[in-house]
């Protein structure tokens, strides 16, 4: 499958490649970052980015196809993640592949045991508020 287009912020870019140089980049979530990072196609300002985009610290709803299973995930920062309140760390799989998302457009999510899921982004609930405080 061909990975969908995604829009960055560049507030989300800088400090995204802040934290992939301050860890050791042969981590495979440092690795799956990397390769997002350099496969957006439109960069914005934060002020600028469409509210059904997934920046850092949106919370999304999205759906697993195969189960009909929805999940409400918040895209954080590794400190930041817990998995328990839907706290998604970047640097986890599904993570890295929600950044940049439109509502609207699939990923396939790896499972553990080797199975690929097929997530849809259905809505963006909340996006940090433009030009408010991101929390890193």
């Amino acid at each position: 499958m061909t990975a969908p287009s995604i829009t960055l912020t560049r507030l989300d870019v800088q400090r995204l490649e802040r934290l992939i140089d301050s860890l050791d980049d042969t981590l495979p979530g440092v690795i799956a970052l990397q390769t997002e990072l350099d496969r957006a196609d439109t960069l914005v300002g934060h002020d600028e980015v469409p509210a059904d985009v997934v920046t850092m610290n949106s919370r999304v709803h999205c759906r697993e196809e195969g189960s009909g299973k929805d999940y409400h995930l918040t895209l954080v920062y590794p400190k930041h993640a817990n998995a328990d309140e839907g706290k998604i760390s970047i640097l986890a799989p599904v993570g890295s592949a929600l950044l940049g998302l439109k509502v609207g457009q699939h990923i396939d999510w790896p499972a553990p045991g080797g199975k690929t899921l097929k997530l849809t982004l259905l809505e963006v609930e909340s996006q940090p508020a433009n030009g408010g405080d991101f929390p890193e």
